[in-house]
């Protein structure tokens, strides 16, 4: 007879590990890795995800459930317009706001974004926003894809490209500390993150930057 057995979270190892067992032959089976997607914990109660938390909308910060930990990675926001179709249109009012911020974040709570919103009263204009490791991009148009490419060996460094071509004045030179991609959106855009390589419509500027790995599992 056969039996499966499962282990899930052992002290000795976070990742997911499967054994099945057949004719008395134990073989591993392919490991299961965490879901990649926006970690409602760590994001602003005024963002709104769908298609499992990798699509989303609203304005705010958002940040993805899963640390970086490898040594090279490389992202993508595909990104869309939608406009309120209960308002008049005005398209130079609608161009004030077509920039989102790209990078990456720390960890947030939700202790963090009630101090924000304390920011954004007047309580404490001196708190940080989250967003000092991201980088405004401008004019962005529906179908255009940002990239984000992250090293942490030797120099830090976080690189940005749009639609396939860098952004070398953007690039954001050392930084310390476990850091997750994030985006800040503003209202009437919906924006896709893509973190699988077959869901890339770019190439990453280097072959050492690879998708971004699930090492920790989720947040």
């Amino acid at each position: 007879m056969g039996c499966c057995c499962s282990f899930l979270g052992s002290n000795s190892s976070d990742s997911e590990t499967e054994l099945t067992q057949k004719g008395g032959d134990a073989q591993p089976a392919s490991p299961k890795l965490p879901s990649i997607v926006i970690s409602p914990r760590m994001s602003a109660r005024t963002i709104q995800t769908t298609e499992g938390g990798l699509k989303l909308h609203g304005r705010g910060l958002a940040l993805v459930g899963v640390s970086i930990e490898q040594d090279a990675a490389y992202w993508e926001w595909h990104v869309e317009t939608v406009t309120d179709d209960d308002e008049e249109d005005d398209d130079d009012d609608f161009d004030a706001f077509s920039s989102l911020k790209f990078g990456v974040a720390t960890k947030k709570n939700a202790k963090f974004y009630t101090a924000l919103d304390s920011m954004e009263e007047g309580e404490d204009a001196d708190a940080e926003d989250g967003t000092a490791l991201m980088k405004t991009i401008a004019g962005l148009q529906h179908g255009d894809t940002v990239g984000v490419a992250v090293q942490q060996s030797d120099l830090p460094m976080v690189q940005f490209l749009l639609n396939g071509e860098p952004l070398h004045e953007l690039a954001i030179n050392r930084f310390r500390g476990t850091v997750y991609p994030s985006v800040y959106l503003q209202d009437g855009f919906t924006v896709k993150g893509m973190f699988q390589e077959e869901g890339f419509r770019e190439i990453s500027p280097h072959v050492r930057f690879g998708p971004l790995i699930a090492e920790r599992g989720i947040i």
